[in-house]
C-alpha cells in the first residue's frame, strides 16, 4: 500500500499476528477496527500476515467476508467503539487480503503443530479469549516451540485481562506463564492505556515546569479519580455477575490512571524505566480495609428519561446477587511525595452521568489576605484530567467579579483536544497493538505490578466475598449514600457527575 507512515512513525517490522479467538466479539468489535486504522494511517508493514484460530468451521474467505459485514455494519452503529461514515477500501482490502484462518482447539497439541508449519519469523500471539486458556495457550504455545526466539525472530504474546481474580490466582497465573515466557515476551494489555489522554498524562506532568513542582503533599490536598458509566450490565451479566465492579476496574484501570498521576519521574521513556516507577508507586500503597471502601448496587431507577431495570433484574444475574456495581475507595500512599494526600477512587454503573477523569485538588491559599473584604469562602483549586468522553483538561480557580468591592469567583479554562489537535480514528488498541509489535512494553504491565495491585484490594475482595449486602443506590444517580460519607468523615466530598 503506497503512502507514507502518519506522523512521521515507522511501520511495524514484519511479522505474523496470531488471533486466538478470531470469531469472538473483541476480534470483530476492537482489533479489526484498529487494524484497519493502522493500515489506513500506513504503520503496518506490507509483508504482514494475520492468522485467526477458533474452534468453529470456517476457511480464508469465509472468516474475511464474515468481517467484512462486520466492518461495514459499524457505519450504521453510532453507539459502536468504531463507527464511520464508509470504510475505506483500500485500508480495509490491505487488511483483508491478509488474514487467514485455522480451526482449533486451543488444547490441542495438533492445533499448535499446525501453526508452527504455517509461521516462520517474527510473531505476535494475541489471546483473545477466556481468562480459562491463557496459561494452557501458553504452555501449548511454549511446548511447541513456538515462543523459542532468535537474533533474526521475536515471539511475543499479549493477554487481555483479567489477569488472575485475586492475589492467589494472579500468582498462579505469572508463575506458569514465566515458566515457558520470558517476561519481556509477555505483554499483558489494559486498553485503558490506550486512550491518548491516558498517554498524555505523564506529558502534562513532566513536559510542563508549572505542573511538577506543585506536584506533591505540600500543595495537594486529596486527588479523585473517577470512572463512571451510565450504560449497566447489559447482557453481560453471566461475566459480571463473578466479577463485580472491584475486579473489573480497580487493580488495573483505575490503578493505571494514579500511577500515571501519581509516580515519580523515570529516568528515560525507555519502557523498563516507566514501568519500574509504576511498580515502586504500586508496591507503596497501603492495602485497603472495608470501613475504607464503599460497595455499592444499582436498582430499578431512570437513565435519560426512560426506566431501566435493578441489576437483579437484568439477564443472568441471580435474584437475590450481591455482586457490587459501584466501588469507591480510599488509598493511602506511603511514600514521600504523597505522604497524607488521600486518593479516592470510584466506578460505578448506571450513573447520572458518563465521566473517566483525575481531579487534583489543591490546598487552600491563605484566608487571613482577605479578612476584611465580604469574601466568605474560596473555592479550592482543581485540575481535571479529561479522559472519557471528553479528552483534555481543565484548570478552575478564583478570580474577581467585576465591580466596586472585592469578590471572587470560580472560573474554569478548558483545553480539548480536538480544539488543537488532529483527531486520528482509535479504538484504544492502535497504540497498543503497534508498540507490541515494534517491541516497545511502556503501556503494558509487568508481572509484579499485577501482584502489587491485588495485594492492595485483597482485603476487600475477602472480606466482600464473605457476604453482606451492598449499599443500593438508584439507576441514575450519583451513587450510594454511604459513598458520600467515605469523603464526609475527611471534610471532603466528589465532584458532580453531572454536568462538565
Amino acid at each position: 500500500m503506497e503512502g507514507h507512515a502518519a506522523s512521521g512513525s515507522k511501520p511495524t517490522p514484519p511479522a505474523t499476528l496470531v488471533i486466538f479467538g478470531a470469531g469472538g466479539d473483541l476480534t470483530k468489535r476492537l482489533l479489526m477496527p484498529a487494524l484497519y486504522n493502522l493500515a489506513g494511517s500506513h504503520l503496518l508493514d506490507d509483508t504482514t500476515t494475520i492468522w485467526g484460530v477458533d474452534h468453529g468451521d470456517g476457511s480464508d474467505e469465509t472468516w474475511r467476508r464474515s468481517l467484512s459485514d462486520t466492518m461495514e455494519s459499524f457505519t450504521k452503529d453510532e453507539t459502536a467503539e468504531f463507527h464511520a461514515q464508509h470504510i475505506d477500501p483500500t485500508a480495509w482490502g490491505f487488511v483483508r487480503d491478509r488474514l487467514h484462518y485455522l480451526k482449533g482447539d486451543f488444547l490441542a497439541p495438533e492445533t499448535y503443530h499446525a501453526i508452527a508449519e504455517t509461521i516462520s519469523g517474527n510473531a505476535v500471539f494475541y489471546l483473545a479469549v477466556a481468562a480459562r486458556f491463557f496459561a494452557p495457550i501458553v504452555e501449548h504455545l511454549g511446548q511447541a516451540g513456538l515462543l523459542t526466539q532468535s537474533d533474526d525472530a521475536f515471539r511475543r504474546v499479549v493477554i487481555e485481562k483479567p489477569f488472575g481474580s485475586d492475589l492467589a490466582s494472579a500468582q498462579a497465573l505469572n508463575k506458569r506463564l514465566l515458566a515457558v515466557a520470558d517476561e519481556s515476551q509477555l505483554y499483558r494489555i489494559d486498553h485503558f492505556l490506550g486512550k491518548e489522554t491516558v498517554q498524555s498524562i505523564l506529558a502534562i506532568r513532566f513536559a510542563n515546569g508549572m505542573f511538577e513542582p506543585i506536584w506533591r503533599r505540600d500543595f495537594v490536598d486529596h486527588v479523585q479519580i473517577t470512572a463512571a458509566e451510565t450504560i449497566g450490565v447489559e447482557e453481560r451479566g453471566a461475566f459480571y455477575e463473578p466479577t463485580g465492579a472491584l475486579r473489573d476496574m480497580v487493580p488495573n484501570h483505575l490503578f493505571q490512571l494514579l500511577c500515571m498521576t501519581a509516580m515519580e519521574p523515570p529516568v528515560s521513556f525507555d519502557a523498563e524505566a516507566v514501568r519500574t516507577e509504576k511498580a515502586k508507586l504500586v508496591q507503596a500503597l497501603r492495602p485497603v480495609q472495608p470501613q475504607e471502601a464503599v460497595r455499592g448496587q444499582y436498582r430499578a431507577g431512570t437513565e435519560q428519561g426512560r426506566a431501566v431495570p435493578s441489576y437483579r433484574d437484568e439477564p443472568h444475574v441471580a435474584e437475590e446477587s450481591r455482586t457490587e456495581t459501584y466501588a469507591a475507595l480510599k488509598l493511602t500512599i506511603d511514600n514521600w511525595r504523597w505522604g497524607g494526600v488521600p486518593f479516592y477512587l470510584r466506578t460505578g454503573k448506571r450513573m447520572i452521568g458518563r465521566r473517566t477523569e483525575i481531579a487534583v485538588h489543591f490546598k487552600p491559599a491563605p484566608y487571613r489576605l482577605f479578612r476584611d473584604t465580604p469574601v466568605d469562602q474560596i473555592a479550592p483549586n482543581i485540575l481535571r484530567i479529561m479522559v472519557d468522553p471528553v479528552q483534555g483538561m481543565s484548570t478552575e480557580f478564583n478570580a474577581k467579579v467585576p465591580g466596586p468591592s472585592m469578590r471572587l469567583g470560580a472560573v474554569r479554562s478548558t483545553f480539548r483536544e480536538g480544539d488543537f489537535f488532529a483527531q486520528e480514528p482509535n479504538v484504544g488498541y492502535e497504540t497498543l497493538l503497534y508498540d507490541c509489535l515494534r517491541g516497545d512494553a511502556t503501556l503494558f504491565q509487568r508481572a509484579d505490578t499485577i501482584e502489587a495491585s491485588w495485594a492492595v484490594v485483597d482485603p476487600l475482595v475477602r472480606a466482600w466475598g464473605a457476604g453482606g449486602e451492598p449499599e443500593p443506590y438508584g439507576a441514575g444517580s450519583a451513587g450510594p449514600n454511604a459513598a458520600d460519607d467515605l469523603l464526609a468523615r475527611d471534610g471532603r466530598r466528589w465532584l458532580p457527575l453531572d454536568g462538565e
